[in-house]
């Protein structure tokens, strides 16, 4: 098989596995929580983006892994955890949305734009070495995460949970 067909591959039975694990077992769990009490595991599972710091470690890394990519995955990773745990943090307080959508705002681009900057350099995944698994493992989960805080977000900010609780009596 051709390396980057595979770990497209990779990427998307992934995307799948992990989507039906959510719809199955996360979702009906957090669906009818408070805001803050339902966005608060999404917030710890995103705190761990600082592993994308091993984008930067040499021997983890292939040498030939380009800095254009890896630069921009680490650090933003970085700055979402920060941002997660900001948002975890301040869920008691009135800051608590405004920082919950920056960070999901903000995470979803870093994802997003990671996969562009791994296409526009050329990224072979041979060069990923032992970070292999962050881009075929760890990010379609990430990604379905942000889907969740954000129909988290904008479902409460609609009242649907009182909608659905109302529903559901």
């Amino acid at each position: 098989m051709i390396p980057r067909l595979g770990f497209f591959v990779s990427i998307a039975f992934s995307l799948v596995a992990w989507g039906v694990v959510t719809m199955r077992y996360i979702w009906p769990r957090l669906r009818g929580l408070p805001q803050s009490e339902a966005l608060r595991p999404i917030l710890v599972v995103h705190m761990f983006r600082f592993l994308g710091l091993a984008f930067l470690v040499p021997g983890v890394v292939s040498p030939q892994l380009p800095l254009s990519f890896a630069q921009p995955a680490a650090y933003g990773d970085l700055a979402a955890a920060l941002l997660a745990m900001l948002s975890l943090v301040s869920l008691t307080n009135g800051a608590s949305v405004a920082l919950a959508w920056m960070f999901n705002i903000w995470g979803t681009f870093d994802l997003l734009n990671a996969f562009y900057q791994a296409g526009s350099a050329g990224l072979i995944p041979g060069q990923l070495g032992a970070t292999y698994f962050i881009p075929t493992f760890v990010v379609p989960m990430l990604l379905i995460t942000h889907v969740m805080a954000f129909r988290i977000l904008l479902r409460h900010r609609d009242g649907a949970v009182a909608r659905e609780r109302a529903l559901a009596a």
